[in-house]
């Protein structure tokens, strides 16, 4: 899962960031996850062995609320509806809880390949 992002030049760049935070907060809107409740990382790929050892590497009490929202979304996708909207997810809790374990994971992941490609010569004496 790795990718180039601009995040970081956005940010710090005043006149950049002041001018594409709307949009992006725009976009997060019109996406509709805060509606189920869901949080942006319980939208990405579950498939990959990235994101399988991430979730393995959950506490128990987000593991928890993680399963509970893909439920009440499953739920809500039956009934048709979203949730009320005292209850739709606020911007500020929406926070990344698996990109800095999946981040970290690919981290790992690239020093072990370095570790396993590492040419060993053995000197005669």
């Amino acid at each position: 899962m790795s990718y180039y992002s601009l995040a970081p030049m956005i940010k710090q760049s005043k006149g950049m960031f002041k001018w594409l935070k709307p949009i992006a907060d725009n976009y997060a809107k019109a996406v509709g996850h805060r509606q189920y409740g869901l949080r942006y990382d319980d939208l990405l790929i579950e498939e990959t062995p990235e994101m399988q050892k991430a979730i393995g590497r959950l506490t128990p009490r987000e593991s928890y609320d993680r399963v509970y929202r893909l439920r009440t979304v499953h739920q809500l996708s039956v009934l048709h509806t979203t949730l009320p909207k005292d209850k739709w997810l606020d911007p500020k809790d929406d926070v990344r809880y698996l990109s800095p374990i999946i981040e970290e994971i690919e981290q790992s992941e690239k020093e072990r390949q370095a570790w396993d490609s590492a040419d060993v010569k053995v000197q005669n004496k």
